[in-house]
């Protein structure tokens, strides 16, 4: 078979004020009709470089050579209303963020008959009907009334399923997949890369998957192709690539993929190290209670419901579920950043329900926090080393920013960063480095008790490796106790010396990673194991029938 995109010798720079910044070096790859190609590799190395020049998307600032041919058209060459007319036809793009791709001001259905108006001719009627029908492809309940409904009325993966409509609508030959699941819980994850199956399967579309996630490449990819630094450095079959990775780059790649397994000698570790009397526990949660009031006239919304738990001096506590289940309601609890409304909750021996902003303030300076996404919580008009000491000078450790530089110097060397990257800003570092910047400021005023809401999730595999050994170290060597929420069993599995499980605000399943993940007893535990793709072809098909079959039990 022809291929439906032919890439031979692309090469892209882009023009800078110093020398030009080269992304893509001779990168030749093809597609075939119904396959799914997986391009994987780390931040900068040209993955999403590749699949925007795939649509013609670059900036104006990019230079292209070579050729992109989706079908009989070379896009390198293309002019902009030429390809306006093959874009969402020929190819379409589902990106990363469903909801900055949705319009939050237009219905779902508009934005998917405004598709199908510009390149057809398609009555309103006509054009609602086939929005109705894709929407009920995707697997939106109720199509006909959902049709009308507004980005913010649908869930996470509802919306990539809406964006994924659009993608279809008009039945290309190639979909592009730039991260469709980063955002996603696992259990919407598998359900939209069963979509994405089902997109190959029933509309014999071939899926350029682009992604960091060697599980989700294992669950769904054909051949994959592994790009480092812009270049492509292997290409092979999925089976092959995984049982026989050729190159150094590849078998990094892979080795640092966090495992399933590691739990019962890692718990067995933790246990001979554990003193055997420990005092009153850092966190201590009795049938907690979390309401949000609700509005003009509505019942209130329970978060957290009936919740009991503790964390220990040193210990670390993994709190996992899916959007919604209540996790990061109970950490800003914690943090004092939202009311418990019943129960107990007491933190550093303060109970928290009913408690003052004036009462607690003495304790913050005992909590650190380390956000999902440092870039938005590190303001970017201060450098690192300002941001690394505003803790130190709110708390009165310190007079300004100046007064606390060796301090700052010595917080980042505690965190593998150069002192010199203190005076840079947000901005000018990686994510890798910025997550670890935000450690080094969680850690400025010696917490007793560290909150880590998902610090990981957006970090590529290999640099997310870094930063999770890093905090491993840390913790032993400060000793903190850690609350560190995630949807990533397989991370949880690594840090955590105990592992509750969280379902729709109640507390389901609660023990070491040896009990919780090697034997779960509840069934949403099971479904939740089921549904974390690995980084491994055989097993993962094998995983995949085991979750339908759990799903077809429910």
């Amino acid at each position: 078979m022809e291929p439906v995109v032919d890439i031979r010798h692309l090469d892209i720079s882009f023009a800078t004020d110093a020398e030009p910044v080269v992304a893509v070096r001779d990168l030749s790859l093809s597609v075939k009709p119904g396959e799914v190609l997986a391009i994987v590799g780390e931040s900068g190395s040209g993955k999403s470089v590749t699949a925007k020049a795939i649509l013609g998307l670059l900036p104006e600032t990019a230079t292209e050579t070579g050729i992109v041919l989706v079908g009989a058209n070379n896009v390198v060459e293309l002019s902009k209303k030429r390809l306006r007319e093959i874009r969402g036809v020929d190819v379409a793009m589902v990106f990363q963020e469903p909801s900055t791709a949705l319009n939050p001001v237009y219905t779902v259905g508009w934005q998917i008959a405004e598709g199908l108006r510009a390149h057809g001719k398609y009555t309103r009627k006509q054009a609602r009907a086939k929005a109705i029908e894709i929407l009920g492809k995707v697997g939106i309940p109720e199509p006909g009334e959902r049709v009308d409904y507004y980005p913010h009325q649908f869930s996470g993966g509802q919306k990539q399923r809406a964006v994924i409509a659009m993608a279809l609508v008009l039945e290309p030959d190639v979909i592009v997949a730039d991260e469709p699941t980063t955002a996603l819980d696992v259990t919407v994850q598998a359900e939209i890369l069963d979509l994405l199956r089902r997109c190959r399967d029933e509309f014999g579309a071939a899926i350029i998957l682009i992604t960091h996630n060697m599980g989700v490449v294992a669950d769904l990819a054909d051949r994959v192709a592994v790009m480092y630094n812009g270049e492509v450095v292997e290409q092979a079959e999925v089976h092959d690539l995984f049982a026989h990775p050729r190159e150094d780059y590849t078998k990094r790649l892979l080795a640092a993929v966090p495992k399933l397994g590691t739990a019962v000698a890692l718990t067995r570790a933790r246990a001979a190290g554990r003193p055997t009397v420990e005092a009153a526990p850092v966190v201590a949660a009795e049938h907690l209670v979390i309401e949000y009031a609700g509005r003009l006239g509505r019942r209130g919304f329970r978060a957290v419901d009936d919740v009991s738990f503790e964390i220990h001096a040193g210990e670390v506590l993994g709190l996992v579920g899916e959007s919604g289940s209540g996790k990061t309601t109970i950490g800003r609890a914690i943090g004092g950043l939202t009311r418990v409304t019943g129960g107990s909750l007491k933190v550093l021996g303060q109970e928290m329900n009913g408690i003052s902003e004036h009462r607690f303030r003495p304790l913050r300076g005992d909590i650190g926090f380390v956000f999902q996404d440092p870039a938005s919580s590190f303001n970017p008009l201060l450098t690192i080393a300002e941001c690394v000491a505003e803790p130190l000078v709110v708390h009165g450790r310190a007079d300004d920013a100046a007064a606390a530089r060796g301090r700052v110097n010595e917080l980042l060397e505690a965190v593998q960063l150069p002192k010199s990257y203190g005076d840079r800003y947000p901005h000018e570092l990686s994510g890798g480095q910025r997550q670890r910047a935000s450690l080094a400021r969680a850690l400025a005023l010696e917490p007793t008790l560290l909150i880590a809401d998902e610090p990981t999730s957006a970090l590529d595999v290999s640099v997310q490796a870094r930063v999770l050994e890093l905090f491993s170290e840390l913790q032993k060597e400060f000793g903190f106790a850690a609350l560190f929420i995630s949807h990533d069993l397989a991370v949880v599995d690594l840090l955590a010396d105990r592992i509750a499980v969280l379902y729709q605000g109640k507390l389901v399943e609660e023990g070491t990673g040896a009990e919780v993940l090697v034997a779960p007893k509840h069934p949403y535990t099971q479904r939740l194991l089921a549904s974390l793709p690995v980084p491994d072809p055989v097993e993962q098909a094998i995983r995949r029938e085991k979750l339908r079959t759990l799903q077809t039990e429910e």
